[in-house]
């Protein structure tokens, strides 16, 4: 069920309206095709995860298949992508309430929503658990149910947006060309983040050998029923270019066609959505941390577990961090979505690339030493190297983006500050410093 809600949040609910207007109809085709290369690095991410399940995942992966460097890179880089999409997901929230309230400010929502998961998180893996599979079956169902509910319409009540039968003619499918699909490429990959969260979850899981290969093959069918069909349905119920960008599309569209009762649960389970992966994010964020701190690569007492297995320690650092979304809420409270999803964005890409390269790694290992492969990526390397074709593309079409490419030009410095970070690191300076603080 985490598998199944990590696939669903912002990026669908929000970030679809702002790539429908980018690309018109052909939305469908660029959620199917971002599909094909997340599948491509889930199948990659699999393959290691079922061989060695560790709530380090990947950023432990690349750690013990490439090298001490990667395993430092790696993992500073997904706890920041983590981090960034709390941020993202609690902005997005508070869009979600403009709905209903607006004298509340942006910030304050923020704040409090950030204490409360906060605390949450806290208390125990289980309860974590049990809000989580709560949250991730809300979405599900409504997007089912939603569905369901559009067919009916169609048939029976609203009738087909008259112009949905020319949808499909070159010219309106692309609406706004080769360049606008390239753009909209960037929200959908966006969208995708998380989904790699399921192998961070099956450090905790009982049986991975069987709960992983079957989430990770199920991402094919997440993206054609969570993302293609929904679009498909809203774009059979309204006018695609009189929807609006500041809203969800699954909201404006009830409203537009009078549902206000529909616009209204919809915009709830919106909300539960980002909350769903706020929440799933903040655990993540912390749990990788803690990993970072056991091998040495983060101060030793981020790693120190509560009596019932929490690191308290990560989650209270990460949750600080997380502070930063209430500031940018504050100072800008109508662009710190776009600032936040940019460089969230850009993180995701790097840890997607790392995984397809740890992968590789992995796999010249499983060659030398003969061990077996229970969960296998098909035509490696070229579905390795395909892939990372079109990430190195998708960060080529952010740098034409105007809200987007200073995020791009900052990345190689963040990996080089991180880098800077490492070599402190191996040659001690850092731990010197600390001692030396503490002998005061």
């Amino acid at each position: 069920m985490i598998a199944l809600g990590g696939a669903i949040g912002t990026g669908l609910f929000f970030g679809s309206a702002k790539s429908i207007q980018m690309t018109g109809p052909s939305i469908v085709l660029s959620y199917i095709f971002g599909g094909i290369v997340l599948f491509i690095i889930m199948k990659a991410l699999g393959e290691m995860t079922v061989h060695r399940p560790n709530t380090g995942a990947y950023t432990q992966y690349a750690h013990a298949y490439i090298g001490p460097y990667a395993g430092f890179i790696s993992g500073w880089n997904a706890w920041f992508e983590y981090t960034v999409v709390c941020m993202v997901e609690l902005t997005a929230i508070t869009f979600f309430l403009d709905l209903w309230v607006t004298s509340v400010p942006h910030w304050l929502i923020c704040l409090v929503l950030l204490l409360i998961f906060a605390a949450i998180n806290l208390m125990s893996v289980r309860l974590f658990g049990e809000f989580e599979f709560w949250f991730a079956g809300i979405k599900i169902f409504a997007i089912i149910a939603m569905l369901a509910f559009t067919a009916y319409l169609v048939i029976f009540k609203h009738g087909l947006n008259p112009e949905f039968g020319t949808y499909f003619s070159e010219k309106i499918l692309f609406s706004h060309g080769l360049e606008g699909f390239a753009f909209s490429l960037v929200i959908v990959m966006f969208s995708f983040g998380g989904t790699e969260f399921v192998s961070i979850a099956a450090g905790n899981a009982e049986n991975p050998d069987k709960t992983i290969p079957s989430a990770i093959n199920g991402v094919v069918v997440r993206i054609l029923l969570f993302y293609v069909f929904t679009m498909i349905a809203i774009m059979m119920l309204y006018p695609y270019e009189q929807l609006s960008g500041d809203i969800s599309p699954f909201v404006d569209v009830f409203l537009k066609v009078g549902l206000s009762s529909a616009a209204l649960v919809m915009n709830i389970v919106a909300i539960t959505a980002a909350l769903s992966s706020f929440n799933s994010s903040l655990f993540s964020a912390s749990r990788l941390l803690a990993n970072l701190a056991e091998n040495g690569n983060a101060p030793k007492r981020l790693s120190t577990l509560s009596k019932n297995g929490i690191p308290k320690r990560s989650v209270i650092f990460t949750s600080l961090c997380v502070m930063v979304a209430v500031i940018v809420n504050f100072i800008f409270p109508q662009k710190a979505i776009m600032y936040l999803l940019t460089v969230a964005t850009c993180s995701i890409l790097v840890t997607w690339f790392i995984i397809l390269i740890t992968q590789m790694y992995f796999r010249k290992r499983q060659v030398l030493k003969k061990f077996p492969i229970k969960f296998r990526l098909r035509f490696f390397p070229y579905t390795n190297i395909f892939a990372c074709i079109i990430l190195f593309l998708v960060l080529g079409i952010m740098t034409q983006m105007e809200d987007m490419k200073t995020s791009v030009y900052i990345t190689p410095l963040w990996i080089l500050a991180l880098s800077f970070c490492y070599i402190l690191k191996k040659t001690n300076i850092i731990n010197t410093i600390i001692d030396d603080k503490k002998d005061e």
